[in-house]
């Protein structure tokens, strides 16, 4: 099975600017990522970027880099430019991987890839893996999401769903046993006919109000397939705490 990763990475940023090419081990941390999306068995691995910085490190680390416009709104719009510039045939697979998960478990990546190939029936595929902390559940920075008995998902949100009527009468204290509770990993895979159609997708109301680009697509119509994986991943660096817990980390 043939399938490209593409990686975003933008420099500016709220709250870690120049978070791209933070140093971790001696190696930028988007080039980790680069290099563990090679190990997934991707055809290619291509970094994705509005900035001469970026682009000067992964080159500089032997890695492929496109440069893209700077005004895109989303990572799904650079995704797509990078496919149309790649001339990508409508059934290829492209895998959008986080700049910021440089401990990526290249399994996941080819994973998710291989779902999407094995479900005609979706346009996309993602992963979500099992809450087992109630805390978790009622985090509204922890996006859930709820599959249908084939796997595809029927709603994602930032709010606690399923809700166990009974069981949360008094509130999110503890788990039930055999609730259904996922957390959505933000891994993508997708097939590049819908990539050029979302450009075309008008905005839904949903999208904007828990502020999830997915749900665009499916309130348009179009399945995400979901594998459930055994473990959560490493988390990935949103601030320069991350960094240095991280840094931590890979000195054990």
């Amino acid at each position: 099975m043939k399938f490209t990763v593409v990686i975003p990475a933008r420099y500016a940023s709220t709250r870690f600017p120049g978070k791209p090419l933070a140093d971790i081990g001696g190696r930028p941390m988007v080039v980790r990522v680069a290099e563990r999306a090679a190990r997934s068995g991707a055809q290619r691995v291509i970094v994705a970027t509005d900035d001469a910085r970026i682009a000067d490190a992964v080159n500089d680390h032997g890695h492929e880099v496109l440069m893209t416009r700077d005004d895109h709104a989303t990572g799904t719009d650079r995704l797509a430019e990078v496919a149309a510039k790649l001339r990508l045939a409508a059934h290829a697979i492209v895998v959008n991987v986080q700049g910021d998960e440089p401990l990526i478990a290249p399994a996941l990546i080819r994973r998710v890839a291989e779902n999407l190939a094995a479900h005609r029936a979706a346009a996309i595929a993602t992963a979500a893996c099992r809450i087992r902390e109630a805390r978790d559940l009622a985090n509204p920075n922890v996006v859930k999401v709820v599959l249908d008995d084939a796997g595809h998902a029927l709603y994602f949100s930032r709010a606690p769903i399923p809700w166990a009527r009974d069981a949360f009468a008094d509130g999110i204290r503890s788990l039930p046993a055999g609730l259904p509770v996922l957390r959505h990993l933000g891994i993508y895979a997708y097939r590049c006919s819908f990539l050029r159609a979302y450009s075309r997708l008008k905005p839904a109301a949903i999208e904007r109000a828990e502020a999830l680009e997915q749900l665009r697509a499916m309130a348009h119509g179009y399945r995400i397939s979901v594998a459930v994986t055994a473990a959560a991943p490493h988390p990935g660096v949103d601030t320069p705490a991350d960094l240095q817990r991280l840094r931590r980390l890979l000195r054990r």
